[in-house]
């Protein structure tokens, strides 16, 4: 462990620690596209159809890298060379800088003491503003005619992935991360994820820009 740690049990290889000051990241040689994040978190929190607050981004679907279809994309990325198909959970993050409540002019989301990133739905107007200013695509609009939103005919209010925030409050995991067959999806502090990327010998799959909104700039330097 490189810094003070969050403490809690440890329940997996991807589930290191819960509660406050822990990340949720995404390790892309490990997910293998298989949807289980998904259904557990829809199944934990009873989502619609068409809501998901986690979704898995696929890119190159079907192209294999030089060197076979799963080594070393990560490495790849980092030399600027075809890493092949490459699947990527995205999610809420919940951002140490995050865009999100920056933009946000009604301060519905807030940066919490403990670290996650929470959605207060009385003073959503479903301005939809959080949507362009979050780079990894969580902000959902599913109810796009109702409450506040339907006096402003804007885009409804505001849903994304709450980081399990009331399982982690009783020591268990997001239900994405606990589902996931390969440990794709981790969790734990920033210390703890950068020292598990590296006994897999993988490397985080966002650039520094993306990796300073997520971890902040200095936690964000445990990943070089």
């Amino acid at each position: 462990m490189t810094q003070d740690e969050p403490s809690g049990q440890v329940m997996s290889q991807g589930v290191m620690s819960t509660g406050e000051g822990m990340r949720i990241f995404p390790d892309v040689e490990a997910c293998i596209d298989c949807g289980g994040c998904v259904v557990a978190c829809k199944r934990t929190w009873d989502r619609e159809i068409d809501n998901q607050r986690i979704d898995i981004t696929t890119m190159a679907e079907g192209v294999a890298g030089p060197q076979g279809e799963n080594a070393d994309k990560t490495g790849r990325l980092a030399a600027g060379e075809n890493p092949g198909e490459t699947s990527l959970p995205m999610q809420c993050y919940h951002c140490e800088n995050a865009p999100c409540v920056s933009v946000c002019p009604t301060n519905a989301l807030q940066k919490e003491d403990d670290g996650f990133v929470s959605v207060h739905e009385d003073l959503c107007v479903g301005c939809q503003y959080c949507l362009s200013g979050c780079p990894f695509g969580a902000p959902q609009f599913p109810d796009s005619n109702d409450g506040t939103a339907q006096i402003f005919g804007t885009g409804g209010i505001m849903d994304k992935c709450t980081g399990c925030r009331e399982r982690q409050e009783v020591q268990k995991g997001p239900a994405c991360a606990e589902e996931c067959a390969t440990d794709a999806i981790l969790v734990g502090g920033a210390g703890e994820i950068a020292d598990e990327l590296e006994a897999r010998d993988s490397q985080p799959f966002f650039n520094d820009e993306a990796m300073a909104i997520i971890f902040g700039e200095e936690d964000a330097q445990l990943f070089q």
